[in-house]
C-alpha cells in the first residue's frame, strides 16, 4: 500500500499516542477558536456538567475550563494522552473541576440527561458525525448543548486526488448543509456555524508537529514503520495547503430542544 493510500488508522495506537502526546493539540484548532464557539453556549454554572470526548491531552479542555463553571470530565480511549491531561488539570490548579478518564465514545460512562455541554473538537469522526449526533444526544439535559469540530467539505465539487483521499480516510464526510440537516434530523436546533481560520491548521497544528516529526525520526532512526507514519504526516499538510479551499474543520452548535 502506498503512503497516499494509507490512513493514520492503518498504523499502531501505541505510535499514534505516543506521536501526539508530544503535542498540545491532536487536531486542527485554537484556544480562540474554542472560545467563539463557547460564546454561543448559553447558562453554564456551578452545577454544570460538561464532558469533552476524544478530549486528547486536553488542550482546548484547559481553555475551557478557564472561561466556564461547573465540573468537566475530558474522556479519551488512549491512557497515556488522559495521564497528561490529568497531569495538565493538576498544573493549572483545575484539579478539583477537571477530571480526564479512559473511555470510549460509543460507550459513555454518563446518565441520561446527566450532561448540559457535549464538547468534542476534532474528535467525533472516530464514532461518525451522525451517529455521534443520535447516540450522544440521549447523555444532555433538554437544552443542553452540543458543540463538535467535523472535517467538511466547501464545495459540492472537488478535484479527484483529495476527493479520493478523503473518501479512503473518511468516507462520511459531507458538505456544510448536509451536516446541519443532520443536526436537525437528530433532533437538535442548531445554533451555531463556522468554518476554522487557517491559522488553525498552520499555526496550531502544522507548525507544532514539525520538531515532533523530526525527533520521532531520530528517536526510531531506521525505523520504516515510523518513517511511514512522518511521510503520512508531510502528506496531509501538502494535501491541505494545495486543497484548503475545498475542505477544511467547521465548528458546529447545536441544542437539545427536547
Amino acid at each position: 500500500m502506498s503512503n497516499e493510500n494509507k490512513t493514520i488508522h492503518e498504523f499502531d495506537f501505541n505510535l499514534i499516542c505516543e506521536f501526539f502526546s508530544n503535542m498540545k493539540r491532536q487536531g486542527p484548532g485554537s484556544p480562540e477558536v474554542t472560545l467563539k464557539a463557547l460564546g454561543f453556549v448559553d447558562n453554564l454554572t456551578e452545577q454544570s456538567r460538561v464532558a469533552d470526548l476524544g478530549c486528547g491531552t486536553g488542550g482546548q479542555t484547559m481553555t475551557l475550563a478557564q472561561h466556564t463553571r461547573g465540573k468537566i470530565t475530558g474522556l479519551d480511549l488512549f491512557p497515556d494522552f488522559i495521564n497528561i491531561f490529568n497531569r495538565n488539570a493538576r498544573r493549572l490548579g483545575l484539579q478539583d473541576r477537571v477530571k480526564g478518564i479512559v473511555g470510549s465514545m460509543d460507550n459513555l460512562p454518563f446518565q441520561h440527561g446527566e450532561l448540559d455541554l457535549i464538547w468534542s473538537e476534532g474528535a467525533i469522526y472516530n464514532i461518525g458525525f451522525e451517529r455521534g449526533l443520535n447516540e450522544w444526544r440521549k447523555y444532555l439535559k433538554t437544552g443542553g448543548y452540543i458543540a463538535v469540530t467535523e472535517s467538511s467539505w466547501f464545495t459540492d465539487e472537488r478535484p479527484v486526488e483529495i476527493n479520493n483521499f478523503w473518501m479512503n480516510a473518511y468516507p462520511e464526510i459531507d458538505t456544510i448543509p448536509h451536516q446541519i440537516a443532520k443536526i436537525h434530523e437528530a433532533g437538535y436546533l442548531p445554533v451555531a456555524t463556522f468554518v476554522l481560520p487557517e491559522n488553525c491548521w498552520t499555526e496550531h497544528y502544522f507548525a507544532p508537529k514539525v520538531a515532533v516529526q523530526e525527533m520521532f525520526l531520530d528517536k526510531y532512526a531506521g525505523n520504516k514503520t515510523v518513517e511511514e507514519f512522518v511521510r503520512l504526516q508531510y502528506h496531509e499538510e501538502e494535501l491541505y495547503r494545495k486543497y484548503k479551499k475545498f475542505y477544511g474543520y467547521v465548528f458546529f452548535i447545536a441544542k437539545k430542544i427536547e
